[in-house]
């Protein structure tokens, strides 16, 4: 993938999760304030499960996001595209799929492999 193509799509992605996280930050800033009043019990477990997910859909957004900003700061310093574990280029079908990947398909299974 050329790096104007990918520079114009991680921008997209970028502007899209930083939309995303706005909104979910302010849905985590309503769910706390919502668990200030006094609530059913039946209501608390309930909210509860909603803010937990909220927190985990905006930990990923963010996540994302590092990963994108990263992966322009690769395309300004030449490295977009090259494995930043073993420097073998990153297939196109991938960086297609995923313009943020900074490994090529074997070392993000390793990588992969080994956080678990």
């Amino acid at each position: 993938m050329d790096t104007a193509t990918a520079r114009k799509r991680l921008e997209e992605i970028q502007a899209e999760l930083e939309r995303s996280i706005t909104v979910l930050r302010g849905e985590a800033e309503q769910d706390e304030r919502v668990s200030d009043y006094p609530q059913d019990p039946a209501d608390a477990g309930a909210n509860l499960s909603e803010s937990e997910r909220t927190q985990a859909v905006l930990h990923v957004a963010r996540t994302q996001h590092s990963e994108v900003l990263d992966a322009l700061r690769r395309i300004e310093i030449g490295t977009y595209g090259t494995c930043v574990d073993c420097g073998s280029g990153v297939p196109d079908g991938r960086l297609e799929a995923k313009p943020e990947a900074s490994r090529c398909v074997q070392c993000q299974g390793k990588w992969a492999r080994l956080r678990r």
